[in-house]
């Protein structure tokens, strides 16, 4: 007979055939049928459109929290996750142990993620210097996120827990999905409407990079750079980092951090105050002690009190011998000051300053005119005398000695040799008492 195996026979010869041939493995796929018993678990069917396997994401072992993915997984949600090949034998069942886990389209969004974050530190929206205190003990706390989950509920037990008294305003908004951005910005322009809040959260659980997109808006980067109120960033794990951490002015790990950092504890401030009041009674003790001694050793040395206050006295007469002086010379320097004062002020006054200014006009004006008749009789003796010069260079003088100017004829010409002329030729003769023609009828050479 041929080999009978048996069905465990079978199913672990076909679990160390798959297991041999497929160790380690990337699949991409669809979410479907996901399913999280108390065990912690996550069984769920990765399918595409012709095929479907069975998968499983192991909780981490013992002591151990969360999940060995970045992110919890979610019904619907496409993935590209690492995994190993198994078989569980009982039920002769292949199935995806899956021990990494990213969305489809990672790569796209850390690239957005990326260039936002690049362009928004380099305007300054990340500088530390922007960066608000965030105060010790704020009497009213702002938060914003989703109103239901685990969040909420930690960040109020949280708080509850370490300062009862601390008043809580939550604003309930969408953290995940195309309408949260929105939402966000709204509850922060609320919360800086308010008067009476000291701090903001944002506050959210961890998830995927598409999860997690609402906090890499860049309308929520701005609104939380501009914010009056200081705002502290608790979205996801302490491995997820969001825009909103980076534009916030202070960033947690997870919202229960920030829970704890942002209130201290009721009874420890309690105890740290009591010490105080009792270090400074302490402190009080020492100081009065030490007045006392002080007290009880000027005392010991203040002997005779009426001597005391007899020198004192002399002290006092001197002084006030002294201060009376001070003061009669003050009320003499004064006095000389006024009076110095008073010619300054009339010398300064203005009907002075007119009488003392029309005066000198006065006496400029007849500088003026006495100066304006010395230059008119000083020209009229120049023209007299240039008349003079030029009646004597004259012409006219000239002929009235009983000299004559002649011409020739026709082009005018003086002359003023005997060879300007030929024998026949007319001339113009000027005298003094008028002008005649002539014609020359012999020259005669000197």
């Amino acid at each position: 007979m041929k080999d009978i195996l048996t069905v465990t026979k079978l199913n672990l010869n076909i679990k160390t055939i798959l297991e041999a041939n497929f160790s380690f493995i990337w699949v991409e796929g669809e979410i479907s049928n996901l399913r999280r018993p108390q065990s912690g678990h996550a069984y769920f069917t990765l399918k595409d459109e012709n095929s479907q396997i069975r998968a499983v994401i192991f909780r981490l072992p013992f002591g151990m929290r969360g999940s060995p993915v970045a992110f919890d997984v979610e019904e619907g949600m496409s993935i590209i996750c690492r995994a190993r090949l198994s078989v569980y034998q009982p039920r002769g069942e292949y199935q995806l142990i899956i021990d990494a886990v990213e969305p489809k389209g990672i790569g796209a969004l850390q690239k957005a993620f990326e260039q936002l974050k690049e362009r928004l530190q380099k305007e300054g929206l990340f500088d530390e210097r922007h960066k608000k205190q965030i105060p010790f003990l704020p009497q009213r706390i702002g938060v914003i996120t989703s109103p239901t989950g685990a969040v909420i509920r930690d960040i109020l037990s949280i708080t509850g827990r370490r300062f009862p008294s601390v008043d809580i305003l939550i604003a309930p908004v969408r953290v995940q999905g195309s309408e949260a951005p929105a939402e966000i910005i709204r509850a922060l322009e609320r919360m800086n409407r308010m008067e009476n809040i000291d701090v903001v959260i944002l506050a959210r659980g961890g998830g995927s990079l598409e999860d997690l997109m609402p906090f890499n808006d860049e309308g929520v980067a701005r609104k939380i750079y501009a914010s009056r109120i200081p705002v502290i960033s608790a979205v996801g794990h302490e491995t997820d980092f969001t825009i909103a951490d980076f534009a916030a002015d202070l960033r947690t790990p997870t919202p229960s951090a920030a829970a704890e950092m942002v209130v201290p504890i009721r009874t420890e401030l309690l105890s740290q105050v009591e010490s105080f009041r009792l270090r400074l009674i302490q402190y009080q003790k020492r100081v009065m002690e030490k007045h006392l001694e002080k007290m009880l050793m000027l005392e010991e040395r203040l002997r005779d009190p009426v001597e005391k206050i007899h020198t004192l006295r002399l002290f006092l007469d001197d002084g006030f011998e002294r201060l009376k002086r001070i003061i009669v010379r003050n009320q003499s320097d004064l006095k000389s000051q006024i009076a110095r004062m008073g010619l300054q002020v009339n010398h300064a006054n203005p009907v002075f300053r007119l009488q003392t200014d029309r005066a000198k006009l006065l006496n400029n004006r007849k500088a003026l005119a006495g100066a304006l008749l010395h230059s008119i009789g000083a020209l009229k003796n120049r023209v007299v005398v240039s008349m003079s010069v030029l009646d004597t260079l004259s012409p006219m003088a000239i002929l009235r000695r009983g000299y004559s100017i002649a011409k020739r004829l026709p082009d005018g010409a003086v002359v003023t040799a005997a060879d300007d002329v030929q024998v026949g030729g007319d001339v113009h003769v000027k005298v003094l008492s008028g002008s005649f023609a002539a014609r020359v009828t012999n020259i005669y050479k000197e």
